[in-house]
């Protein structure tokens, strides 16, 4: 979806680029806090009723600690102005940070599939856990969701992917609470294996979500195209432009949370090339002020009005 649409719009207008940082860091620090609570008490807690599932959700919120810390100097490091060693920005730290994470959040569950898979080769071994884990577990489960509306919501304002997909790690944290619940309750009623089973899931919940991030991440660092909904937005804007006659060869790539343009316009082969340079400059500051575009780059080729003898092969020869 393009950033605005309709740049007049004040509810769609873009916001600059200290607001969008402001924006991401205020929800960051949120996060920071409510998973260091929960980290913290889940563990604690954990460990005090003998709950190898509440254990595990703990780690996965420290996990989310760490992402937090990540996401803070990703996004603190993307905002840089371009350099001569970056002379496109730094909008890919954001990017690099997401593979990070994802790389992370695999290292993480790998530990708690190996930690539960050793539970559950001797099952006589594990114990009863106390009631006080349930209502941790609940609670967190509250917390969790709650936190992923917020970030989401926050993520989808400033448009930043490496936001959403923090977000998503919270929904992620909220779904593994409840199968970690679902698991004391078991323990609870008789069947102590359940424990460790819900410690397993959380734990492939977690590998799952590392992998779908580390690879969205490799693809864009490997200038992967912005969807074709999108595509075909920039394209409008540049045929709606005055003066353009045809847009051909539309290319984009991502950076970060930006996209870089490369197209082909075409222009009248009568009008001077100042006259072609107007209509190019005129272009791309629609497309800036319209889409997330970082810069576009256009080639100008000439256009020349049809033939009318050549369309109709009828026509009386001159």
């Amino acid at each position: 979806m393009p950033l605005s649409t309709h740049p007049d719009d004040p509810e769609d207008s873009p916001l600059s680029r200290a607001q969008l940082a402001v924006a991401g860091a205020r929800s960051t620090w949120v996060s920071v806090g409510v998973n260091l609570l929960l980290s913290s008490t889940q563990i604690v807690v954990g460990i005090l009723s003998k709950s190898q599932g509440l254990i595990a959700d703990g780690i996965h919120s420290l996990s989310d600690l760490v992402s937090d810390f990540i996401v803070l100097v990703a996004g603190r490091h993307s905002l840089k102005d371009a350099d001569a060693e970056h002379p496109y920005g730094h909008q890919r730290f954001e990017t690099a940070a997401s593979l990070a994470l994802g790389c992370l959040l695999l290292a993480v569950g790998a530990g708690m599939l190996w930690s539960a898979a050793a539970k559950l080769q001797s099952p006589e071994s594990v114990p009863t856990v106390h009631v006080v884990a349930l209502w941790v577990a609940g609670g967190a489960l509250i917390a969790k969701e709650l936190l992923f509306r917020y970030l989401l919501a926050v993520a989808k304002q400033v448009k930043s992917s490496m936001l959403v997909a923090n977000a998503w790690h919270a929904r992620s944290d909220a779904a593994s609470s409840l199968v970690v619940g679902v698991g004391i309750v078991g323990n609870l009623c008789g069947y102590p294996i359940l424990d460790p089973i819900a410690a397993a899931i959380v734990g492939f919940m977690i590998v799952r979500m590392g992998w779908s991030f580390g690879w969205d991440a490799l693809h864009d660092l490997m200038d992967r195209s912005v969807d074709e909904q999108e595509v075909e937005a920039i394209r409008q804007t540049l045929a709606e432009t005055p003066g353009i006659r045809g847009v051909h060869d539309l290319r984009t790539r991502k950076m970060g949370d930006m996209i870089v343009v490369d197209a082909h316009i075409e222009v009248d082969a009568k009008l001077s090339i100042e006259d072609g340079h107007e209509i190019t400059v005129a272009a791309r500051d629609r497309v800036l002020q319209r889409h997330r575009v970082l810069t576009l780059m256009t080639h100008l080729d000439p256009w020349q009005r049809p033939d009318p003898d050549h369309l109709n092969p009828s026509a009386p020869t001159r």
